[in-house]
């Protein structure tokens, strides 16, 4: 094998999508600063019982690990930053009141999401530590939307789920460990059959309730299906509520919402709201979901300081892929040379904010980052800039 072929998934980033991207993650960063999120730069490695520290499975099979020369402890490359977040916000910051958190660094996954993401996605993120009320969901709501709105995302959906609706519907039935585990993976992929034969033994209300579930996806009118056909109780009665709370904040910001009670995915990890918005890639097929985010209160326990959590990320690679290829910059060609009037003009066109590119001597100028429409020349002893024959 070539020495210049990487591993599957994993890619360099050219110019002009590079610089593409890192401006998308100045929009992302400014866009939640204003909102007094602060920036926190967490390393790329930790120990491996931190990193992982109640994430669930999932997370531990996406998690490349590694040994420490040094110490002989295991070590993990992150995959996702919200543990390192959350450790952070528990015993560095140790805040009694609210904090916002805000990230941007790579990722690394054993696995890919889907047969077009990168295995090493730029993640950005923001998470809102201490405050239990709705007001921390809607806020980080606003910044999802102020993000992509400010990223020039043009339309995008947002889907919504809780995981206390099936917490609620199978109290009655007392289902643990790993016949509860089968539920729950066979309603996140929506497999009918599976749900049905694991289901059977049930209780017959609490049965149909969650073969029910299955059904129960759509606009926002789900919600009053849902307390038609669902067993009434407190913990899904607050679930509906606070799902519709959401949905009404969403909607008068002007996003297309979505509800499916049966989306389970990330069950071990959130505990009430979770959220994804989905947008179409810039080339008009994939759709490709952007955001994904929730509230995941138990996230701190396991440093000794359960907080509310409520916060989001996206992968800022994906995001490049599905907003409008900026144009490229327009900038001034200027010879190469030792003259002092030269070396002037060049610095006080570079003090202006201008771009200027020196053509070294024997070389075309070749970058597709930017674009020579003007070139410093020499008119009657004084270096002018004109428009590039």
């Amino acid at each position: 094998m070539s020495a210049w072929v990487l591993p599957d998934q994993l890619a360099d980033v050219l110019p002009f999508e590079a610089r593409h991207i890192e401006e998308l993650r100045r929009v992302l960063l400014d866009s939640a600063r204003v909102y007094g999120f602060e920036l926190v730069m967490p390393p790329m490695l930790e120990h491996l019982e931190s990193l992982l520290s109640g994430t669930g499975e999932a997370l531990g099979l996406a998690t490349f690990k590694l040994v420490d020369l040094g110490s002989g402890r295991s070590l993990g490359l992150r995959a996702d930053t919200t543990p390192q977040v959350a450790r952070i916000d528990a015993h560095l910051l140790n805040r009694s009141g609210p904090t916002r958190l805000c990230y941007c660094g790579p990722v690394v996954h054993t696995r890919a999401a889907h047969a077009h993401a990168s295995r090493e996605p730029l993640q950005f993120g923001a998470e809102l530590y201490g405050h239990q009320g709705l007001e921390a969901d809607v806020e980080i709501l606003e910044l999802v939307h102020t993000c992509l709105s400010q990223a020039g995302v043009a339309s995008y959906s947002l889907d919504l789920a809780d995981v206390r609706v099936v917490d609620a519907l199978l109290a009655p039935a007392g289902l643990t460990g790993d016949a509860a585990t089968r539920l729950h993976q066979a309603l996140a992929r929506k497999d009918a059959a599976a749900i049905d034969e694991l289901t059977e033994a049930l209780l017959p209300a609490v049965r149909d309730a969650v073969r029910a579930l299955h059904h129960l996806f759509g606009d926002v009118s789900v919600l009053q299906r849902a307390r038609k056909e669902l067993p009434a109780s407190p913990l899904l009665h607050t679930a509906l509520d606070e799902l519709g709370a959401i949905a009404q904040a969403a909607q008068a910001m002007g996003m297309n919402v979505g509800i499916d009670l049966a989306d389970l995915r990330g069950y071990a990890y959130y505990t009430a709201i979770r959220f994804s918005v989905y947008a179409t890639a810039a080339d008009g097929v994939r759709q490709l979901e952007l955001v994904r985010g929730g509230r995941y209160d138990e996230v701190g326990a396991i440093f000794g300081r359960r907080r509310p959590a409520v916060g989001f990320s996206i992968d800022v690679k994906e995001l490049a892929a599905t907003v409008q290829v900026p144009a490229l910059r327009r900038v001034i060609r200027a010879p190469w040379g030792q003259d002092a009037g030269l070396a002037q003009a060049v610095a006080a066109l570079r003090a202006q904010g201008h771009t200027v590119v020196s053509v070294l001597p024997g070389h075309d100028h070749e970058v597709n980052e930017f674009d020579c429409d003007r070139e410093l020349v020499l008119v009657a002893g004084t270096w002018e800039v004109k428009p590039l024959a």
